[in-house]
């Protein structure tokens, strides 16, 4: 054993130095070699992120939408010239700009473009139709129209009425088209389809891409059925804005069809 402060001691002591400052710098870059290792190769505990397939969303076709925006702008065509807001053909021409820039946006993917444009055209289609009805029921009085336009326009009014209000639904309910989509059946629906009962029942939960989502069709025979029976038949309504939307087309249905109809009838 040395003295405590001999050259030999202190010599010792540097070397002891020496050897722990390289073994200090050989576990920092053996750790920094690791670490780099471990982020470029994906950890075997951990599913590899490179070979997961990604979320597969199943998208609901929009081209029923479109050609029912259309419809009901070529129907309110048809409708005299007394009964419309401005020059008969600019309820079309103005929903045709829309439907231009609207299934662009929507062939693109710039989903939230297309959403607003879809809002603007289904509000400015709703407007011309109730004023087109206002303007028929206020002429009724004065026997502006003969009977031929009267049922003519009140059968225009009806379909257009049916039209709209499906592409309300369409558009609102479970977030719209593109809410459902994402959900990918899995949705918090205002409406109780038959189709989603018999998937509750069911005992054997079907696949992802063959869960039932509602289209456009199934809002479009739910608007018929309340234009024409004033209620739903086979679908259950269970949000308060659902049935508040519902009892205004029923109200403007019994009008045109009541009123109008019978009206012209009378005439005859």
């Amino acid at each position: 054993m040395w003295p405590p402060h001999s050259k030999s001691d202190r010599t010792w002591q540097c070397t002891l130095c020496r050897y722990g400052a390289r073994t200090d710098r050989i576990r920092t870059l053996g750790l920094a070699f690791a670490a780099r290792v471990s982020r470029d190769q994906p950890c075997r505990d951990e599913p590899n992120r490179m070979t997961t397939k990604p979320v597969k969303v199943f998208r609901e076709p929009r081209w029923p939408a479109f050609v029912a925006m259309f419809a009901a702008a070529l129907v309110h065509r048809s409708m005299p010239e007394r009964l419309s807001v401005g020059p008969s053909w600019g309820l079309l021409v103005i929903t045709v700009v829309l439907l231009i820039p609207l299934i662009y946006s929507n062939h693109r993917g710039h989903y939230n473009v297309a959403r607003i444009l879809t809002f603007v055209a289904t509000g400015i289609i709703t407007f011309a139709m109730v004023a087109s009805l206002v303007l028929l029921v206020t002429g009724i009085p004065k026997h502006l129209d003969p009977p031929q336009t009267l049922l003519r326009s009140a059968l225009s009014l009806w379909i257009t009425n049916v039209v709209v209000f499906a592409l309300w639904y369409w558009k609102i309910d479970a977030g719209g088209p593109l809410g459902r989509d994402k959900a990918r059946g899995d949705f918090d629906s205002s409406f109780l389809f038959p189709q989603m009962m018999m998937r509750e029942q069911s005992q054997n939960p079907p696949k992802e891409e063959e869960r039932w989502s509602p289209q456009f069709v199934d809002y479009l025979f739910l608007a018929f059925n309340t234009s024409t029976a004033f209620s739903p038949t086979d679908t259950a309504v269970l949000s308060r804005w659902a049935k508040v939307v519902m009892m205004t087309q029923s109200i403007i249905s019994l009008t045109i069809v009541t009123l109008l109809a019978a009206r012209a009838v009378g005439i005859l």
